[in-house]
């Protein structure tokens, strides 16, 4: 095996990284942060390794420790200074929040394995008291049963023929003589079928073409997947973010990453991958450069055209990633907000500048939400445009205080959710899926089954430790 000691610094083994974990706090335990004591445990580990893994998500640490557990010494180079990728554990008015993926659900077979492994503690979020849905003047009030039961007439038809086309749901091509023609139609081409009035428009674009992109960015196929995974069910569909965990999903992904007990370099961006036929160098941007016999790229799709490869990608890669796969104007937010209607849910249409707001519990003043928006012009940090956005739904609402991510100016996301385009199930996806020479991939964009998800994560990472092990 020709496997070199490393030439830049050197990682942190897992189990200095936990000892050093009791002098630094709970932060260093979540990834949240690098910290002094933890850069300081870089420099007492060496090692040659078998398999180096690129990004330290939920994808990136399932293939480190599917490897470790075959026996592979693995390094694993994480750009940012925490671990988690598109998942991020922290606080806000110090209650601890995820301002990325965060749910998880009994239909999500391999993330919920995990969580029955680990034995972590869940909650679920509060039902809202009031729901909050467009009009063609403006926005209006409803009981959750009458503003859920009109949307789920809206949605259901939307589907309608997915049983044909998706009778696997965990195996999208079982009938692609079926998929083909559908995976070549957008959101919005299927919204324009029915021919709505302008409120059950908007209604539908919101509840539908946020999670997309944009209606005329996002795939029919894409969500008609996910409602095929929910037992082509609307009330499985709208509950499946049905449990968080209490600790946030860094509990989860560090306890996978101790069992994993792989090396670990944090702040280590990668500028380019070589492989020369009977190894593989990775080189960071900050110059240093380490050597395996294969590695894994667990970085989202919209980054690898961010990342030199030697020889170059195949066209269906780079295309891929210059297309976008994960929704490239994505962010999360987390709001204080008070209300006399309640826990207040609401959804604009797609165009809003706050798409949807979802209560998650109550606090001692008002509650706390999380929000979604894909507007270009949305800024995280300002909080009266935010308290702005709240007000188009709520007018008597105050904004008391307010933070959130955009993952699509993120320079290590480049995007947030996965949701593919028409013609990426069909056309891309079991292409990109394969590894090329010692060089595999994952990430939840390119997962056969919840794409978008801290399981289509976990499904990808499986994969390609598979195919690692097997080549």
């Amino acid at each position: 095996m020709n496997t070199v000691k490393p030439s830049g610094p050197q990682p942190i083994n897992r189990r200095a990284l936990l000892k050093g974990a009791g002098a630094v706090g709970a932060a260093a335990l979540l990834g949240i942060a690098a910290t002094s004591q933890a850069r300081a445990a870089q420099q007492s580990a060496v090692g040659a390794y078998d398999v180096i893994v690129i990004g330290a998500g939920f994808a990136g640490v399932t293939a480190a420790r599917e490897l470790r557990r075959s026996g592979k010494k693995v390094l694993i180079l994480e750009a940012r200074g925490r671990i988690g990728g598109h998942t991020w554990t922290d606080t806000f008015l110090g209650e601890k929040v995820d301002f990325g993926g965060a749910w998880l659900d009994e239909t999500h077979p391999h993330a919920w394995a995990e969580l029955k492994r680990y034995g972590l503690q869940t909650t679920g979020d509060s039902a809202p008291d009031v729901t909050i849905f467009p009009t063609d003047t403006g926005y209006r009030t409803y009981t959750p049963t009458e503003g859920f039961g009109h949307t789920e007439q809206l949605v259901t038809p939307l589907f309608e023929g997915s049983r044909d086309y998706f009778p696997k749901p965990l195996d999208p091509w079982a009938r692609e003589d079926l998929l083909r023609p559908v995976d070549k139609i957008s959101m919005q081409e299927k919204f324009n079928q029915f021919k709505l009035s302008p409120a059950d428009t908007k209604w539908l674009s919101g509840a539908m073409g946020g999670l997309a992109g944009g209606g005329a960015r996002g795939a029919l196929t894409q969500m008609a997947q996910w409602w095929a995974l929910s037992n082509w069910d609307y009330k499985t569909f709208n509950n499946v973010n049905s449990v968080r965990l209490v600790q946030g999903t860094a509990a989860l992904i560090q306890a996978m990453l101790t069992d994993a007990s792989a090396d670990l370099v944090l702040n280590s961006p990668v500028a380019s991958v070589t492989d020369s036929g009977d190894r593989v160098q990775v080189t960071t941007r900050g110059g240093a450069t380490y050597q395996a016999a294969k590695v894994v790229v667990a970085v989202p799709v919209n980054l690898w055209k961010d990342i030199t490869f030697n020889p170059g990608l195949p066209t269906v890669y780079r295309n891929a990633s210059t297309a976008t796969i994960g929704v490239p104007t994505a962010k999360k937010l987390w709001l204080h907000i008070r209300s006399d209607k309640g826990l207040v849910f609401t959804r604009g249409d797609e165009k809003a500048p706050i798409s949807t707001i979802v209560p998650s519990y109550p606090l001692g003043d008002g509650y706390l939400a999380f929000a979604f928006s894909i507007a270009p012009g949305l800024d995280v940090t300002n909080t009266q445009q935010i308290e702005a956005a709240v007000k188009q739904f709520d007018p008597g609402a105050k904004l008391l205080a307010a933070r959130g991510h955009d993952w699509g100016n993120d320079p290590y996301a480049r995007g947030g959710w996965s949701f593919k385009q028409p013609g990426q199930l069909t056309q891309t996806l079991r292409s990109i899926q394969q590894p090329i020479g010692r060089v595999a991939f994952a990430n939840s964009d390119i997962a056969s089954g919840w794409s978008g998800w801290i399981d289509g994560a976990i499904e990808s990472g499986q994969r390609a430790a598979a195919q690692v092990m097997g080549a």
